[in-house]
């Protein structure tokens, strides 16, 4: 769905001259074109003698490239982020998880077991060669299998659901 950018005047919305938002705040535009006195959050050096207010709250003369980025909430010693700096950049990063490998017996049954169950387990099922099994060890089988597959499904990266907006700061 596309939102449609006509609707949006500034007047209305309260970015213009004497916005309650001080200079160098950060709000989602639905629009390409950010309203005056506000800048694209693109990684874009400004002129720090004209944004004199914007250079307090950007001391570097530049703004974030917030372009495809979403924005993360300073952990500020709260221990969910520990260690992170104001505007410091975050690579992606997938949670350690785990995925259960299971092998089966080969015969028409339905059983399966995760491999670390294998080894651990005394089975009484007598499915060995020697048609016994022993505590903690593995019966070799020519039908035991121990191979597996894990599904690869989706994209380049992990991320929500989304709609895109146009990052901006205001400027004056």
């Amino acid at each position: 769905m596309l939102l449609d950018s006509s609707v949006f005047e500034v007047k209305n919305v309260g970015l213009g001259e004497g916005s309650a938002l001080p200079v160098g705040v950060t709000v989602p535009w639905p629009s390409a074109t950010p309203p005056e006195g506000w800048l694209k959050c693109n990684g874009a050096a400004f002129d720090k003698l004209k944004y004199p207010k914007l250079a307090t709250a950007y001391p570097s003369g530049k703004l974030p490239d917030l372009r495809g980025e979403f924005i993360r909430g300073w952990d500020d010693g709260r221990g969910i982020d520990a260690g992170r700096v104001l505007l410091s950049i975050q690579a992606g990063m997938l949670e350690k998880h785990r995925h259960p490998v299971v092998a089966n017996d080969g015969y028409d049954s339905k059983e399966e077991w995760e491999l670390a169950a294998i080894f651990r387990r005394a089975y009484t099922q007598g499915k060995g060669l020697d048609g016994t099994s022993a505590g903690g060890t593995l019966i070799p089988s020519p039908t035991l299998h121990t191979r597996g597959s894990i599904g690869n499904t989706g994209g380049s990266e992990t991320r929500p659901r989304n709609i895109a907006f146009n990052f901006i700061v205001r400027a004056a």
